[in-house]
């Protein structure tokens, strides 16, 4: 069958459960069971839905998805209704992206209801990914990934909040909210440091909290990195360390090719992705702003 055919069918499919709904508000169908036509109504609609997705009418699909969630909230199954809203939601990102995040919405509030927290959690980070990914609004992002990281700590599933709170620092820091960031990294960086598993990234989250320092003032970043080698002596050995040393000499030198040669030098060896690119050229530029200040 082509997708206009299964368009033709999803269409008569919506007709068939809409007849349902309306037939079970008569009278009659009160003293008769009205629940049941109700029942049929949401299996019908959810196939109308599956119908809509296989001729990719992904608005259609939601909508129908929708009305099955509305139905089984009607019968108080709230499980189905809540998966029927998933099922919308992720239906809605290909075609309408706020719509899916209402959908998702819908869903989280009725898992926090039933104390379903870490599949709550799972559906905010889905929405943090679409403000991501799609409408492009890091502040809500933010939101959604720290709200995800609170549901999980709250049910010990501390590798998943951590996951969600390194998001949320990655994009502190480029929004310059520096001391949020650094907060996280230290958190995070703690506990990977007493992890036999985890403890080689511990290097990784305070070299990030040391450039997020670095960022706010040199001399918080010399403490800080003080602070970490004390902490975790692994750190000094790092490349991580070294580098951040001698970007501390460099800046306090005011010498600009040293601190190009130093992040050269790194990159050589591990390359900079863009998180890391950003922090060093804002780190640079206060030595130039420092340099023109003086002229």
């Amino acid at each position: 069958m082509d997708q206009a055919g299964k368009e033709k069918e999803a269409l008569q499919l919506l007709a068939e459960a809409d007849k349902k709904v309306r037939g079970s508000q008569s009278f009659f169908a009160g003293l008769f069971g009205g629940s049941s036509r109700i029942e049929e109504a949401c299996d019908i609609y959810a196939r109308a839905a599956n119908m809509f997705k296989m001729a990719k009418n992904w608005s259609a699909a939601g909508n129908a998805f929708c009305q099955a969630a509305q139905l089984h909230l009607q019968l108080q199954s709230k499980h189905d209704a809540a998966t029927n809203f998933v099922d919308a939601g992720n239906a809605f990102k290909k075609a309408d992206p706020q719509e899916a995040i209402n959908c998702l919405i819908r869903a989280i509030e009725i898992y926090t209801d039933v104390g379903r927290f870490t599949i709550a959690a799972k559906h905010h980070i889905s929405i943090a990914e679409i403000y991501e990914m799609e409408l492009v609004d890091i502040e809500k992002a933010i939101a959604h990934y720290e709200q995800a990281a609170d549901y999980y700590k709250g049910e010990e599933s501390n590798s998943s909040a951590n996951k969600c709170l390194l998001k949320v620092a990655t994009y502190a820091a480029q929004l310059e909210q520096y001391q949020k960031a650094v907060e996280i990294y230290e958190q995070v960086g703690t506990s990977a440091m007493d992890s036999p598993l985890l403890k080689y990234s511990a290097k990784e989250y305070f070299f990030k909290a040391a450039l997020c320092h670095f960022c706010i003032d040199m001399l918080n970043a010399k403490l800080a990195v003080q602070k970490y080698e004390e902490m975790f002596p692994a750190f000094t050995d790092s490349r991580e360390c070294k580098l951040v040393k001698k970007l501390l000499d460099a800046h306090e030198e005011q010498n600009i090719d040293s601190y190009t040669d130093a992040v050269k030098e790194y990159d050589s060896i591990s390359r900079l992705d863009q998180w890391l690119t950003t922090m060093l050229l804002r780190i640079k530029k206060t030595i130039q702003g420092e340099e023109e200040d003086l002229r």
